[in-house]
């Protein structure tokens, strides 16, 4: 596997080093073989860069780690001269946003150990000795946290501080089971191999959720260390408040929406088994009459409303199923649907559910043919039966469908699966 990972870097380097839209600058005094790169986006930073830069020698000094700094520029100012000339590689990139920036960087990153974080001296980069322990230690994803940390006054606005993360974070924890405490903190570390793993996608501020939930689908190795952060530089002013007052919540929502889509099966899979549990004890005992539960009796009607629960409920868990397929980067709940609900098998058992849903609607269809193309006005036994035997016409059609979607999909996984290995 490690094999494989270092073939698809390399062919993606060379692909990179073709585009001409990417141009990696080399200082003279580069080092060579580092344990850590400090991977940085910055766009205009010509105020900080210099001092950002200087941190970040202190920061491997005091660590005792030997580390190159990696600065992912899409400036129209100094910023990537006076990288370079402190010491700093300097990858030339189009403004193509944060999550990108990350992207573009991977295969420039000489060593296994990545330090994130931004070039505006924030996040003080002279204290990294703790992350460097954490990697050493085998850890292979580690969060900064400003609450376990140190926040100075006036750093972060109140909004962002006792609303907008807390929340944020809260939402995160609850979809994915984890228990972070700032999940939108910059300053943060990850192994390079997990984070081609993680195959990072999000083009923009959305990336700092993707890159946490998705290092809790694949089950990382995970630690999370305090940072000091800190107002921003005098004559400074940062990217969300140029971008005006809306960016803030739009950054929120995109972060949001990230949550939700890589999430997908939390609000489909265990919802959906639920739903459908309901939906069938609403409809199953009265699949011969009315069923009497003490004080109340569930007639056709209450019939009716429970198949239409069950379908929804089913619905939602396959639903849910092929979202778990489709994600694969943990691949391990998508191959135990497919072995689950294996073709054959599956497919005898939707073939099983047609056919007695048609058996259970003859006595009714006899009837409306004896009554001259009339049904009874009061509900008998016999439309009880058929309501019974729509529901398990619409559960056989269902899982057909289900099984040759899911199918279809895990071969299309399958596929893109071997074409990046």
């Amino acid at each position: 596997m490690q094999a494989a990972s270092a073939t698809a870097l390399a062919s993606e380097k060379d692909a990179l080093l073709r585009d001409a839209e990417l141009e990696l600058l080399i200082p003279e005094n580069d080092v060579r073989s580092p344990e850590l790169s400090i991977v940085i986006p910055a766009m205009n930073e010509a105020i900080t860069i210099g001092m950002f830069v200087e941190w970040c020698k202190a920061g491997l000094e005091k660590a005792g780690v030997v580390g190159e700094i990696l600065i992912v520029d899409s400036s129209k100012d100094d910023t990537p001269r006076i990288a370079l000339a402190g010491g700093a590689r300097v990858l030339r990139s189009p403004k193509r946003g944060l999550g990108r920036a990350y992207i573009d960087a991977i295969p420039f990153v000489r060593s296994n150990y990545i330090l994130m974080g931004d070039a505006d001296c924030t996040y003080d980069f002279r204290e990294i000795s703790q992350f460097v322990q954490k990697f050493r230690q085998g850890y292979e994803f580690i969060m900064g946290s400003r609450f376990k940390g140190y926040i100075e006054p006036a750093a972060m606005p109140a909004l962002h501080r006792y609303f907008g993360t807390p929340l944020t974070t809260s939402i995160l924890n609850l979809l994915y089971g984890t228990k972070f405490t700032d999940i939108h903190c910059g300053m943060r570390g990850i192994t390079r191999d997990a984070l081609v793993r993680i195959r990072l996608e999000s083009q923009s501020w959305e990336y700092a959720s993707e890159m946490v939930l998705k290092s809790a689908c694949l089950d990382l190795h995970t630690a999370e260390v305090p940072v000091r952060f800190l107002r921003d530089q005098e004559g400074r002013l940062s990217h969300m408040k140029r971008s005006g007052w809306l960016e803030p919540w739009r950054a929120g929502w995109i972060n949001l929406k990230s949550m939700f889509l890589y999430g997908a099966d939390f609000f489909l899979l265990r919802p959906g088994l639920i739903v459908l549990l309901i939906g069938l004890l609403l409809t199953l005992p009265e699949m011969f009459g009315p069923f009497s539960l003490g004080p109340i009796t569930l007639s056709l009607y209450w019939m009716m409303f429970g198949m239409t629960v069950a379908v929804v409920g089913l619905q939602s868990f396959y639903l849910g199923c092929i979202a778990q397929v489709l994600y694969d980067y943990p691949p391990k709940p998508g191959e135990r649907w497919i072995r689950i609900f294996s073709y054959d098998r599956t497919m005898i058992a939707s073939g099983i559910l047609f056919l007695a849903g048609c058996a259970m609607e003859v006595p009714i269809a006899v009837r409306y043919l004896r009554m001259g193309l009339r049904l009874p006005v009061q509900a008998d036994m016999f439309s009880h039966l058929a309501v019974a035997g729509l529901l398990f016409l619409i559960f056989g059609f269902m899982t057909f469908c289900f099984t040759l979607i899911l199918h279809s999909v895990h071969k299309h996984v399958l596929t893109e699966r071997r074409a990046r290995w």
